[in-house]
């Protein structure tokens, strides 16, 4: 496994090339970032990831899958999101459910996801990028969001059945949604593609909270996972010794 900062986060107050400078001197080789499918200087970032040698481990790029009405303006994403991210080398793009539909049995807008998923599939195969569907907890963050189960997000990703479509496993929100970390990561993770890292309670460092992520990369890394883990926190002490911190956590 190999770290990445995302550059929304701990380094949220910077410009993005400062931040992508910044992580390259603390020793990290990748970052990433949210507004994949909004307007960005995608000259400026593919400069400046070639200036650093820093890797684009993952971007943003769509909501909207629990509702077959708006599937066509999911699907308009990812056509949009894809030659960016073919540009910049991403590794992967994020996607996410949207919130789930009042009245509108959980059956149908399960089914939905995995419908447009199967159509994103089609657009992205061949290019090497993967698309990662993201649940989220409802209990503290994303009050309302349909996929808050890893255990339906890896049940969606088998209906999918596409190499080229993986869960980003988020630490952090699944600790609140779940527990079970390690169980539920090493039992799947074929189908991960990306994860993310928070400590718990707070959203706050890896190293503070209640989660051992000392233990949670051992066994991922003892899982074979290969792909990168993104720092998606908000420091309470100093940003640049929290990052640096960070990385010695998992060296």
């Amino acid at each position: 496994m190999k770290l990445s900062v995302c550059i929304n986060a701990p380094t949220g107050e910077m410009s993005r090339t400062d931040a992508m400078k910044l992580a390259k001197k603390l020793g990290y080789s990748a970052v990433e970032f949210w507004e994949g499918n909004q307007d960005f200087d995608l000259e400026a970032f593919k400069s400046t990831l070639s200036e650093t040698g820093l890797t684009l481990a993952c971007m943003g790029f769509a909501t909207g899958l629990v509702d077959p009405a708006t599937r066509d303006q999911f699907l308009d994403h990812v056509k949009i999101s894809l030659p960016k991210a073919k540009a910049l080398g991403a590794k992967c793009m994020i996607a996410t459910t949207g919130d789930e539909l009042k009245g509108v049995p959980r059956e149908q807008q399960h089914q939905s996801i995995v419908e447009g998923l199967k159509e994103a599939a089609k657009i992205v195969a061949g290019s090497g990028i993967t698309i990662v569907l993201e649940p989220l907890n409802v209990l503290v963050n994303h009050a309302g969001y349909y996929l808050y189960s890893s255990t339906e997000a890896f049940e969606i990703i088998r209906k999918v059945n596409s190499p080229d479509v993986k869960i980003l496993f988020d630490i952090y929100h699944q600790q609140i949604s779940e527990g079970q970390l390690i169980h539920n990561i090493v039992s799947n993770i074929d189908l991960i593609g990306h994860f993310h890292i928070a400590g718990n309670p707070g959203r706050n460092e890896p190293y503070l909270g209640e989660i051992n992520y000392s233990e949670v990369f051992k066994a991922i890394d003892k899982a074979g996972y290969k792909g990168y883990a993104g720092l998606e926190y908000w420091p309470v002490g100093d940003m640049e010794e929290s990052l640096k911190k960070c990385l010695a956590l998992y060296e």
